[in-house]
């Protein structure tokens, strides 16, 4: 098949495709042969009807087909052999292409618009600074975690009367005949909004009523429904008061600071005593502020990087067109709202993949499998399962890659982490260290 590519002019071009008969015929007549085999037509034993028939009967349709896949291959060859980088797909040009008639044309000529990737600079030296902030891992910081892990690992006790920070169980009645009733519901009183309802509560027995006006005391449909076990629509309408019965009065207790929340904590670390345990707590909280600033150096790479090319022009034009090809359903306005943000997007990808290139990097498949298992501790960890054993991260790691969507996702993340680390050995790093607070007044 012959394949001429016009002149580039503003990062586009066409592909003129022209096929002659040798180019197709022997595709089409095994495709006419095997339909022959297949065919069940009345009067004919299958496998014997007439070659002249089946041409006659399915003939053009065939090589409709047997052109639109011949067409492709042959463009994605020439593009892969030219080494073209060609943004979004190559698009018909229906003013150029002739029309076809498979009845009379041997030969078909076929025109087809490409865009073409700008050269980007993206080249990062010495003479580029960038900052590292280093968070400080603070006294406050470790007691505020030591004081979590207790309560997390902490329980609930009877208490004889009620507090704040109590729960407490009893059955609620609505003051009048037939009203709204459940015989067993739970209020927090630290969540009630109206203060003078809230102290009436405390200090209470079990065995004591309390009266009071459920959406005065919490001013959220969604809560008195969940209080009183019914819909949102009918809490709106509530303006009675109703009867409080405390049957239970719990207190949590947090957990104490000994060997026995050191190993839920830590599992079978052997923590000698608190100095040795606060100083694990210490060193967990530098860890994950490292991934913090990790990810705030990252963005301020990209963003670095961005600066470089923002100048560098795209064949806007053709992608617009290119986008509403692809989603015949988004509208002009639609368009125009989200155009900027897919320019900006696939010159980050663009960047990228030069960058990969010229900085020789490559993801394996130990990469993604790592990460994959990354995401998956940090999942279980904001569960509280602190130490999940490996196998178990391992499978769910599988699965997650399992995901195509997941696992382009991961690939990307693992791409631009190892981009990060390139730079951070190419560009001037300063680190500079910060308090958590100045740390997240950087991403306002």
């Amino acid at each position: 098949m012959q394949i001429t590519m016009s002149e580039v002019k503003d990062l586009q071009a066409t592909l003129t495709m022209v096929m002659e008969p040798a180019d197709y015929t022997e595709q089409v007549e095994k495709e006419i042969r095997q339909l022959r085999q297949k065919a069940e037509i009345k009067g004919f034993r299958k496998g014997m009807v007439p070659k002249g028939l089946i041409q006659k009967m399915y003939g053009k349709g065939v090589l409709a087909d047997v052109i639109n896949k011949e067409i492709g291959t042959a463009m994605s060859k020439y593009i892969e052999e030219q080494k073209l980088q060609v943004l979004g797909e190559p698009l018909p040009n229906e003013e150029l292409t002739q029309k076809i008639d498979l009845d009379v044309d041997t030969t078909f000529t076929f025109v087809f618009d490409i865009a073409l990737a700008p050269e980007l600079d993206t080249k990062m030296t010495a003479k580029n600074k960038i900052t590292y902030y280093k968070v400080q891992v603070t006294d406050e910081m470790v007691n505020n975690q030591v004081n979590g892990y207790a309560n997390r690992y902490g329980e609930y006790n009877a208490a004889e009367t009620v507090e704040e920070n109590d729960i407490v169980r009893g059955s609620i009645k609505e003051n009048k005949e037939e009203g709204i009733s459940k015989d067993e519901t739970t209020i927090m009183p630290r969540y009630m909004k109206d203060e003078e309802i809230k102290k009436q509560m405390l200090g209470l027995k079990v065995g004591d009523t309390f009266v009071f006006n459920p959406m005065k005391a919490y001013e959220s449909d969604t809560e008195v429904a969940s209080l009183l076990g019914i819909n949102k629509d009918e809490a709106k309408d509530l303006t009675t008061d109703f009867t409080f019965t405390i049957t239970e009065i719990k207190r949590h207790k947090p957990a104490e600071i000994n060997s026995e929340l050191f190993a839920k904590v830590y599992g079978d670390n052997n923590i000698k005593d608190e100095a040795d345990f606060r100083e694990h707590v210490r060193l967990e909280i530098a860890e994950n502020m490292k991934q913090d600033s990790d990810y705030k150096f990252g963005l301020d790479v990209k963003a670095a990087l961005m600066k470089k090319v923002e100048k560098a022009e795209l064949p806007e034009a053709f992608l617009r067109r290119w986008v509403k090809t692809n989603n015949e359903k988004m509208t002009e306005e639609e368009l125009d709202k989200n155009f900027p943000q897919m320019l900006e997007e696939l010159k980050w990808q663009l960047v990228k993949d030069q960058l990969m290139k010229q900085l020789d990097i490559k993801v394996e498949k130990d990469d993604v499998e790592a990460y994959a298992k990354k995401v998956a501790r940090m999942q279980f960890m904001q569960y509280g399962m602190m130490h999940v054993e490996d196998q178990y991260l391992t499978s769910f790691a599988e699965n997650m890659l399992k995901d195509d969507n997941q696992l382009r996702g991961i690939v990307e993340r693992v791409a631009e982490e190892k981009i990060y680390e390139a730079e951070r050995d190419i560009m001037k790093v300063e680190e500079k260290e910060v308090s958590q607070e100045d740390f997240n007044k950087l991403f306002a």
